[in-house]
């Protein structure tokens, strides 16, 4: 694939959003250089740009650095998620504290530094958003996420997941919640961010990288006991 191989416009005709991952970018430098296309076409058309940096190691093979490329392409990003080490590893940011996790849980606050460090690096984001994994054991999981929008620091229920089937997928799951969170409740973000920790949550239950809920399924979780366990 390469530059000018896609009509964007025509591509993004009817389009609201855009979203791309960290693994296209990552695969060759042509892949990277039509996601810089896609991006740029999206920003001229008014289409929100969406990013799941998404750091994979083994697939940065083609002798460039993600330092080299990924800066370009986020900033033309309104919404970026990704953790320390997605920070790190593209762009050099860490946080202020050396340890983020405090015994099986994540420290939240600790990621508000690398959220700000984040925003100060790509100003046209509007919202920073990353998920809280704990490891209790590999079938028992708390499960959360954080959203910086410039002014709060929100953060979501931690739900408790027990007798995880897939984890394959949660991160997909999360951001599929979260596009349509933030299109479903344009002036909530605490909403969105639930309804997107709730529906990766759901995600978790359910054999292969499909997230096979219904809205009200996940709206059902949102409305019930956060601190109780996931059964469905």
């Amino acid at each position: 694939i390469e530059k000018g191989s896609i009509d964007w416009e025509e591509v993004f005709k009817d389009a609201d959003w855009f979203h791309w991952t960290g693994i296209t970018p990552a695969l060759s430098q042509g892949a990277a250089d039509v996601c810089l296309e896609a991006i740029q076409a999206a920003n001229e058309l008014g289409v929100t740009v969406s990013t799941d940096l998404n750091y994979r190691a083994k697939l940065w093979k083609y002798g460039k650095e993600p330092g080299e490329i990924m800066p370009a392409l986020v900033e033309g990003c309104d919404i970026i998620l990704g953790n320390e080490e997605d920070a790190e590893k593209h762009f050099g940011i860490h946080p202020d504290s050396v340890d983020i996790t405090q015994g099986d849980t994540m420290d939240s606050q600790a990621y508000l530094s690398v959220c700000k460090k984040l925003k100060e690096r790509f100003p046209r984001a509007k919202k920073i958003i990353t998920t809280l994994r704990g490891s209790i054991s590999a079938s028992h999981n708390t499960w959360s996420g954080v959203l910086y929008n410039g002014d709060e620091f929100l953060e979501a229920p931690t739900y408790q997941i027990t007798h995880i089937v897939d984890r394959v997928g949660g991160g997909d799951s999360f951001m599929g919640g979260l596009i349509y969170g933030l299109l479903t409740y344009p002036d909530d973000d605490q909403n969105a961010l639930n309804f997107a920790v709730a529906a990766s949550c759901l995600k978790h239950t359910i054999f292969g990288d499909a997230n096979l809920v219904t809205v009200s399924e996940v709206e059902k979780l949102m409305g019930g006991d956060a601190s109780g366990r996931v059964a469905r």
